[in-house]
């Protein structure tokens, strides 16, 4: 095998490959990224048995055609460290050469019929949408997820496919996010039955693999796990064992509420304003409502307080909610500084809803502060 390569397009399927690569593994193929290039394509495959991505490179020149497998730290530090604008990339008998214009590189390999299988996209069923939606419904559920947790289904996103929309909610417990939007059925998926739980791992690099955004994006979803395809990659994720929360509950169905529409911006510059006295133990933000104005409030003992008030439109009654400020600026920092949202409250005890117009909810339960 020998092909020339741009080094910078490489470099950036390298490493969104490489978030897959084991740092520790029984099996030491694992460790390594398998190059495989044909006169008509070049695809690096990564994997740990339980995510693995295809990714293909653009601007490949394939001189020999075959399959490499290449050191994940050692080949990813040379496509970093190096100038040139082309590398040349070489199979030999015990590995693989590595040349530039002033440069050599000769790097021990691995049998690449050793590496394992990695899943090509061959559905004839599946959920099509828009990169631009799905990268959306990720980035604004993600962060509502358990990193670590010993109740497992909290640490990936649900995802719930139907006929025309598709809805995606992450939760830790404390807080939920949902986010929906249009899909388009093809086939049969056939998996009503199953729940569709995306490890929050998995759900990063899907996020990080897309680039074209408006793109479409095929999703077939199986019993234990889901591949998600597009002209630049194909993903397999298994997916995260246990019973998702039953999220439609968590959402308020309020008769009586109060409703408040608020700019993002401007609320997120307050909060972070206010939040500046808080500290670990002390991470109340108190968002009191009267006629006109929003005033955000806090106080540590150690630290100080903080007031800081913002005119809204408003002409209710006077009620304050107290919030945890990281759970409330996690909502506003994924969402345009310029965009909207509904903040639906009923009192000081109950949840906060906030929503925007796009399909967008979020849920916070208040905090006990004692006066």
């Amino acid at each position: 095998m020998k092909l020339i390569c741009e080094r910078d397009k490489l470099l950036s399927a390298f490493l969104t490959a490489s978030t897959v690569v084991p740092s520790r593994s029984p099996k030491t193929i694992l460790q390594n990224i398998k190059l495989m290039a044909t006169p008509e394509q070049t695809t690096l495959l990564a994997t740990d048995m339980e995510t693995a991505i295809r990714i293909n490179v653009p601007g490949i020149q394939v001189e020999l055609p075959g399959n490499i497998v290449l050191p994940v730290g050692r080949f990813g530090a040379i496509l970093r460290e190096s100038l040139d604008e082309k590398l040349v990339v070489e199979a030999e008998a015990r590995g693989t050469l590595v040349r530039g214009d002033r440069s050599e590189f000769r790097l021990p390999g691995e049998n690449p019929d050793e590496f394992p299988e990695v899943a090509a996209f061959v559905e004839d069923s599946y959920y099509e949408l828009t990169g631009r939606l799905l990268k959306e419904l990720i980035h604004r559920t993600l962060f509502a997820t358990v990193a670590e947790s010993s109740r497992y289904a909290l640490g990936g996103v649900l995802l719930e496919f139907e006929a025309e929309k598709v809805t995606a909610v992450g939760t830790d417990g404390r807080r939920l996010a949902k986010m929906e939007g249009p899909c388009r059925v093809v086939g049969v998926p056939g998996h009503e039955d199953a729940m569709t739980i995306v490890p929050a791992r998995s759900m990063q690099l899907i996020e990080r693999a897309m680039t074209d955004l408006e793109a479409d994006v095929r999703v077939a979803v199986h019993t234990n796990d889901i591949l998600v395809h597009s002209a630049r990659f194909t993903i397999y994720s298994r997916l995260v064992e246990g019973r998702f929360p039953k999220w439609r509950d968590v959402f308020p169905k309020r008769r009586e509420s109060l409703q408040i529409t608020l700019a993002v911006g401007p609320v997120y510059a307050a909060l972070r304003q206010a939040s500046i006295v808080a500290n670990e133990e002390s991470r109340g933000i108190d968002f009191a409502f009267e006629p006109g104005s929003l005033i955000l409030s806090g106080m540590t003992a150690e630290v100080g307080q903080s007031r800081v008030e913002l005119p809204v439109a408003y002409d209710g009654p006077a009620l304050t909610v107290s919030l945890d400020h990281r759970y409330v600026a996690d909502f506003l920092k994924v969402l345009d500084p310029e965009k909207t949202f509904v903040f639906d409250v009923q009192n000081n005890e109950s949840a906060a809803l906030m929503t925007t117009d796009d399909g967008y909810g979020y849920v916070v339960m208040p905090m006990a502060r004692d006066r």
